[in-house]
């Protein structure tokens, strides 16, 4: 997901406001029109997804449970019922568990990005015969965005994660059990190709709750999937779902879809925003905005393994060791590229990951764990999936197919060696503690 030097184009809406939130404002009559990215679902493809997996029902069924909430604080429970039921459908669909609705293959996250869509654009548009306020509104949002993504669902088993006591960073959790953190992305680019798919969402729906068997014992995953938007990451929606685990976790990976034919280990990062648009066509083109600007670095690194997972056989495609960034050096005016990484004092342009939203979420992550104190005891940074690319013969967007054999095994090949990645990585965390 780049934005400077891309081969491809390539989270909520307001911080959450209480129950005892005024309603006193908006009513019948004022409420908001769809975004850029809802309006996209009434498109033939969306629908199809929807209709093909069993996910078409999930906004109707959700259009009722809203409609049958005669205050803010039912309409608040029915949205975080049905938006942690949405994930959870979506990851046991993933994973085998249930009906699969149709015949739309079970790796596809794409039915759980288009059924948000339409829950939100629900909740968006919603009249109630009750006053609901803006604030009101957007803490509504703002709860189905968390519930539906995972980001309200990380639980490590028996006390650990954030609800377990800390203890010394590095020591197992309970009954030996290692606690690795994954995250991915929706689609993107969706007006050059409606029928995108995700392989980082793909996976975080494969990988969540799984348990991978390492040299040193079992080692649990959580997952959550973040939206492809500047205005979310601007509020914080990746400090506010990481925070309370980071300091839990033994190894975090942010993963997100990169470039054609090969994975990457992204060894630095960036902070800067190339304006590349997002899901709702808007572009930002700045310094990654976070708390505490004044003491905010330009570039933040890597602490995964990458030499050891570059070396490592995971799978059928190649994975690199990505030094590359953009930067105007010291004292300079005009981007530079630099094969081996930013030079002292140099200003960020694009970091190994581009200068797009992956970029920034690897920004974010590390620099959360850096400003933790966990910069040399936690491994953590980002991994570039290859390009989820649809069959010979099936490319173009205007008449191709949703979904055809080659799109399924290469989107089942990433996540199998997205895993692959992840047990290289632990492993090797733990030889090095060893």
């Amino acid at each position: 997901m780049n934005s400077l030097r891309v081969r491809i184009g390539f989270l909520g809406l307001a911080l959450l406001a209480g129950l005892s939130a005024p309603a006193t404002t908006a009513s019948a009559g004022t409420a908001p029109a769809p975004t850029v990215e809802e309006l996209r679902l009434d498109g033939a493809v969306p629908q199809e997804i929807l209709r093909r997996s069993g996910f078409d029902t999930v906004a109707p069924e959700f259009a009722r449970a809203l409609g049958s909430a005669h205050s803010y604080a039912q309409a608040r429970r029915a949205v975080a019922h049905d938006g942690s039921a949405l994930w959870r459908r979506a990851v046991d669909r993933a994973q085998g568990r249930g009906p699969a609705g149709g015949d739309l293959s079970r790796d596809d996250d794409r039915p759980l990005y288009w059924a948000r869509l339409g829950m939100t654009r629900e909740v968006r548009t919603w009249q109630p015969g009750f006053g609901l306020s803006d604030t009101q509104r957007a803490a509504l949002l703002d709860e189905l965005e968390r519930t539906s993504r995972g980001q309200a669902d990380i639980r490590y088993p028996h006390g650990t994660g954030a609800e377990g006591s800390e203890g010394d960073k590095g020591a197992k959790g309970a009954e030996g059990i290692r606690r690795i953190l994954v995250t991915g992305f929706d689609p993107f680019t969706l007006d050059r190709d409606i029928r995108i798919s995700n392989p980082s969402g793909a996976t975080a729906l494969a990988l969540d709750g799984a348990v991978i068997e390492t040299a040193d014992g079992p080692a649990r995953v959580e997952t959550a999937v973040f939206p492809v938007r500047w205005q979310d990451f601007a509020e914080g929606t990746v400090e506010r779902t990481l925070r309370p685990y980071l300091p839990q976790v033994d190894l975090f990976t942010t993963v997100s879809q990169g470039r054609v034919g090969r994975f990457d280990i992204e060894r630095t990062n960036g902070a800067w925003r190339g304006g590349f648009p997002d899901n709702d066509n808007i572009g930002r083109t700045e310094t990654v905005p976070v708390t505490d600007p004044a003491s905010q670095p330009q570039w933040t690194a890597t602490t995964l393994p990458y030499a050891a997972i570059a070396a490592a056989d995971t799978g059928r495609f190649p994975v690199y060791d990505h030094t590359e960034v953009t930067e105007i050096p010291a004292g300079g005016a005009d981007p530079v590229v630099r094969p081996d990484g930013p030079t002292p004092g140099s200003t960020a342009r694009a970091g190994g990951g581009g200068n797009y939203l992956s970029n920034e979420i690897a920004y974010r992550a590390t620099l959360l764990r850096d400003r933790l104190g966990l910069h040399d005891v936690l491994p953590g940074g980002h991994v570039h999936t290859p390009v989820l690319q649809f069959g010979t013969g099936n490319t173009d967007p205007a008449t191709g197919a949703v979904t055809d054999p080659e799109f399924v095994r290469n989107r089942l090949d990433i996540i199998a060696q997205v895993r692959s990645i992840v047990t290289v990585a632990i492993n090797e965390t733990e030889r090095a503690r060893d």
